[in-house]
């Protein structure tokens, strides 16, 4: 396992640790926000393990700097992979939903609840669906890009 995917795994334990014990006891859209960023910052990580990976096999020649051109760039090497691009989309709507203004209902009760307001959208952010996302998509995607990594799945 290369070193962005070993710090992607530490930055998932922190999130673990956010999602099943800081926001149990605290209840805060803070908290909230602080596992959505270290689940962003995970989500970095494993995509640039996964382009370190194919920079190694020399599929590609250097690693992309901004996180757009990683994307554009995982979308063009796994376009025929849905789990990648199911990921992806993840991603992208994760950085969206950092960036956007919020509002907090519900702050120190079971229902704490971040609502997201994009321009002809709202998205509800709470512990359920914090612990959903973080489930299926980084905890998964970290498993399957380990996969892809170590060449158990020939593409």
């Amino acid at each position: 396992m290369n070193e962005y995917l070993e710090e992607a795994q530490e930055e998932l334990k922190r999130v673990d640790h956010i999602i099943y014990v800081s926001l149990k006891y605290t209840r805060t859209v803070d908290i909230i926000r602080n596992a959505l960023h270290r689940m962003l910052s995970a989500c970095d990580f494993i995509v640039a393990g996964i382009l370190e990976h194919n920079k190694e096999q020399k599929k590609i020649k250097k690693l992309p700097d901004t996180p757009k051109q990683r994307i554009d760039l995982m979308r063009e090497l796994y376009k025929d992979d849905k789990t990648v691009l199911r990921f992806i989309t993840f991603y992208v709507f994760l950085r969206e939903l950092i960036k956007v203004p919020f509002k907090k209902t519900e702050e120190y009760r079971r229902h704490v609840t971040m609502i997201a307001e994009f321009e002809n959208k709202t998205a509800d952010v709470n512990i359920d669906t914090l612990e959903d996302n973080y489930d299926k998509m980084a905890k998964d995607f970290f498993a399957y890009a380990v996969i892809l990594n170590e060449g158990i799945k020939d593409e």
